[in-house]
């Protein structure tokens, strides 16, 4: 199943799970996590978890965007000079288009000043490091279908929904198989010369989905 391409700015990205990197630059370690969160409440609850986590760190700053909008955004240098960290960070999450995002770099200071260039340089590669290793989504529009069809087709079937890369979510085995599935654009045509007429596709409603940027664009 070939998915096809998003116009640009019509969908954010999106990490898929929480993720930590490390960096270290002149003895200074910096340590940044990512979390997926769509609420204020959540981004601070986990902030109060890292702070308790990291209770000695010379520094915990943070930068978020969230809402469908990115109507949320907001930084914080936690003691840094003003403009050397949360706003790096957050324009590193803007430049990758990332979207209901927490990130923190949690910094413990090695004894060597970094200047303020070298700040901005730290924190900002300490997200863009984040980044790199997180997996990254980008949510899309999918078909959610369902299709019945005897036992005598599933051979038939099965290889095709290989062959077409098409995911099936569900599967149920009564007295006929059906198969609810997932596609970017209902292959009816293709079922109908399949099955020569015998079989048709119900769809059943659009929904958002979270895919793999590797999956999309290989």
């Amino acid at each position: 199943m070939t998915i096809p391409p998003i116009e640009t700015g019509d969908f954010m990205y999106h990490i898929q799970s929480d993720h930590q990197t490390e960096i270290i630059i002149k003895k200074s370690r910096f340590i940044t996590y990512l979390h997926r969160c769509e609420q204020e409440a959540d981004a601070k609850e986990y902030m109060r978890q890292i702070r308790k986590e990291h209770p000695n760190a010379s520094h915990h700053c943070y930068a978020m965007i969230l809402g469908n909008n990115d109507e949320i955004q907001r930084s914080n240098d936690d003691g840094e000079p003003s403009g050397t960290a949360g706003m790096p960070m957050l324009e590193v999450l803007r430049q990758n288009q990332i979207q209901d995002i927490l990130a923190i770099t949690v910094r413990y200071f090695g004894g060597i000043k970094l200047g303020t260039g070298g700040l901005v340089r730290a924190y900002s590669s300490s997200v863009a490091q984040a980044l790199k290793e997180a997996i990254i989504t980008q949510r899309v529009r999918m078909q959610k279908c369902r299709l019945r069809f005897s036992y005598d087709m599933i051979g038939k079937m099965d290889h095709f929904f290989r062959k077409e890369q098409i995911e099936i979510i569900d599967k149920d085995y009564g007295e006929q198989i059906t198969y609810t599935f997932l596609c970017d654009s209902i292959p009816e045509e293709a079922i109908s010369e399949l099955s020569s007429g015998a079989y048709h596709i119900e769809w059943l409603e659009e929904i958002m989905v979270d895919v793999r940027v590797s999956d999309l664009h290989p």
